[in-house]
């Protein structure tokens, strides 16, 4: 046998056992999913006052419609809404005009000032928005998530569990109307929700997640507010692990609210996943690299062309797909959502799995324009030119 041969198999037999692997992770996450999003939500003891933080940057497509759905809450207790923007004349703000057309009862304050304490220019927006807030229970939200009625009574009544300190929220992918943002919704509801719940099940897993962060504003005084983490790039994150250090708990309620996928070309895609997927490999380099088990399918397809097309590797290829089809059913099911775009799934799993390998080549993330590099701390720098 010659050398040449013999790395081929080499190759082919781990490829094989990378997807194997993955096939039985595959089919874990679609069991955990399931089990995850049937416990019962919480309700509230009470209904103390709430203030709802939301930084806002240009002028989404779903703007309105995202905004309006906080404003729908069957919450009885007061709630203040602060919108902040780093620019007067940030288009976002006249979505807020609207809104407070369309909801005259709401209790709206907006905050433009241009100040920046660091290159996270979301920080630097809640910062300007908090002396505004006027309530003790704060909720920051993104700009580009949706929510359902119960949303915030089911927020609070995981805050008010013993020894809580923060409650985020998983979330599901919405598209904007288009092909890419219908393929990134791939990428968030049978990748990064999947894995999310796994780690959970295994206790593999400390996410926060910024698309919701409800906190006291005694425990965002015990961390130290926001300014330690205005060089994170990943806030969301280190502000969980911040409220764990301080000896609290952060939850995860077993409901999704909604993400937008708004990346309109394979450019943005794929800038917004490998930003996502580096600054992964910074924080948690044994995790990002464990996480090449979500790709059973890349890993037998490579199976293949290293065996030259051996029965057994095109057989574990069928059966990587099968496992992947059960988990999207699977998901769909415990989301209650409708089954659509099968054929995405395979090709998002080619490109997720193209985006994983680049990540390993550098550290440097896009982000709204600017070019940074990330530390192993997830500490943003200004990248150079490599």
């Amino acid at each position: 046998m010659s050398a040449t041969h013999l790395l081929a198999v080499t190759l082919a037999c781990a490829c094989a056992a990378a997807a194997v692997f993955g096939i039985g992770y595959t089919v874990l996450a679609g069991v955990l999913i399931g089990r995850f999003f049937a416990r019962p939500v919480s309700e509230p003891t009470s209904f103390p006052p709430v203030t709802i933080v939301k930084p806002l940057h240009g002028k989404e497509w779903a703007l309105l419609a995202n905004l309006a759905s906080f404003c729908k809450q069957d919450y009885p207790g007061p709630v203040q809404f602060v919108f902040g923007v780093h620019d007067s004349a940030d288009p976002a703000l006249q979505t807020v005009d609207e809104l407070r057309r369309l909801h005259p009862e709401a209790d709206i304050t907006v905050v433009a000032d241009a100040r920046l304490y660091g290159p996270n220019r979301k920080i630097s927006n809640i910062l300007n928005m908090l002396p505004h807030a006027r309530h003790d229970v704060l909720v920051f939200a993104d700009s580009d998530v949706s929510v359902g009625p119960s949303y915030l009574s089911n927020v609070i009544g995981e805050l008010q569990k013993p020894g809580v300190g923060l409650v985020t929220c998983a979330y599901r992918g919405q598209p904007d109307p288009g092909f890419w943002p219908r393929l990134s919704a791939k990428a968030t509801n049978y990748q990064f929700l999947p894995g999310v719940v796994t780690g959970l099940a295994l206790g593999l897993a400390r996410p926060c997640f910024g698309q919701t962060i409800a906190m006291r504003r005694a425990t965002l005084e015990k961390i130290g507010g926001f300014m330690p983490f205005v060089h994170h790039l990943a806030e969301d994150h280190a502000i969980g692990e911040a409220v764990r250090m301080n000896g609290e708990k952060v939850v995860i309620p077993p409901f999704t609210i909604s993400h937008a996928c708004v990346e309109s070309s394979a450019t943005q895609l794929v800038v917004h996943e490998l930003r996502w997927s580096r600054t992964i490999r910074r924080i948690d380099p044994l995790g990002h690299l464990g996480s090449a088990l979500v790709h059973p399918l890349a890993f037998a397809l490579l199976a293949i062309a290293f065996s030259a097309g051996a029965i057994w590797a095109w057989s574990l290829a069928l059966a990587a797909m099968l496992a992947r089809l059960a988990l999207k059913l699977l998901s769909d099911r415990a989301l209650r959502q409708p089954c659509r775009d099968l054929w995405l799934l395979p090709l998002w799993d080619i490109v997720s799995f193209a985006i994983f390998v680049a990540s390993f080549r550098s550290s440097r993330v896009t982000w709204r324009g600017f070019s940074f590099k990330v530390d192993g701390d997830g500490l943003l720098s200004a990248a150079q030119d490599e």
